[in-house]
């Protein structure tokens, strides 16, 4: 199965929603109206920054080099504590 929508794309739609939530304040949208107070806009200000963020990252290190590196640093860390594991099976 294929991604209809790439991960940076994703990202990056997120981010400039939550940007635009943060700069707008009260709207409507449709049907749906969203209206968030002061720590609502700071909230989807640093949310739609850190998807930005993200977004960049994928785009200079893409998705298959991350997860990569992290499923390595994922199995080291298992391989290193496998014995406290099987002491909390015992």
């Amino acid at each position: 199965m294929t991604n209809s929508l790439p991960l940076t794309n994703i990202f990056l739609l997120a981010g400039l929603f939550f940007l635009l939530i943060s700069v707008l304040g009260e709207f409507k949208l449709g049907f749906a109206e969203i209206n968030p107070g002061l720590f609502g806009r700071i909230v989807a200000l640093v949310i739609g920054i850190l998807c930005l963020i993200i977004t960049v990252l994928l785009v200079i290190f893409p998705s298959d080099i991350l997860q990569g590196l992290i499923r390595n640093s994922l199995l080291e860390q298992f391989q290193q504590n496998i014995n406290l594991l099987n002491k909390i099976n015992e």
